[in-house]
């Protein structure tokens, strides 16, 4: 298996965007996986563009319809959207659990799992709207760390779900600008 299948955090991510998306918005998911969320999205907005690092993913998303590019984050995206998307790899992976395979660059955030999510923190708003929304998908594993660094580069968040699972709960937040208010 080289794509990441829908799990708990997949079905956290659809049900906050089906809430959250609106008819004139312009979508961007990052890290496309399956393509799960995105084919359930993509007739409920004005535009949506996936991205992935996986090849097998993007040919995953390819296949089923979607917009997508094969790029790290949102590296060379030039265009601004409204609504941007991320359930990112959020486990720190032990050394003996990393093989180096797709599937774990879908799993490893890094130290304390978030290596990944301040990445794309410091990437995202040169793609966000001034008035735009980013919904991103934590977990409990990540907290308080995550926080900080999301207030650190000058956004505001909250969560808006979460769904406890045996060993952690999931977040959904909703990030915004500060600069916004």
């Amino acid at each position: 298996m080289e794509v990441y299948p829908p799990q708990e955090d997949s079905e956290l991510l659809l049900e906050v965007a089906l809430k959250e998306i609106k008819p004139d918005d312009d979508v961007l998911e990052v890290g496309v996986g399956s393509g799960y969320v995105a084919e359930k999205l993509k007739d409920r907005c004005r535009f949506l563009l996936t991205t992935d690092i996986s090849p097998y993913a993007v040919r995953e998303a390819k296949r089923k319809g979607l917009n997508v590019i094969r790029t790290d984050l949102t590296k060379g995206i030039r265009m601004k959207f409204t609504l941007i998307l991320f359930n990112p790899p959020y486990l720190e992976l032990s050394d003996e659990e990393k093989i180096g395979d797709w599937l774990e660059r879908a799993l490893n955030g890094g130290k304390h799992g978030i290596e990944v999510m301040v990445r794309f923190l410091d990437e995202v708003g040169d793609v966000l709207a001034d008035d735009g929304r980013i919904i991103l998908i934590i977990s409990s594993y990540n907290t308080p760390h995550i926080f900080e660094e999301i207030k650190k580069r000058g956004f505001d968040f909250e969560i808006v779900a979460k769904r406890s699972l045996f060993f952690e709960e999931l977040y959904a937040l909703r990030i915004t600008s500060s600069r916004d208010r």
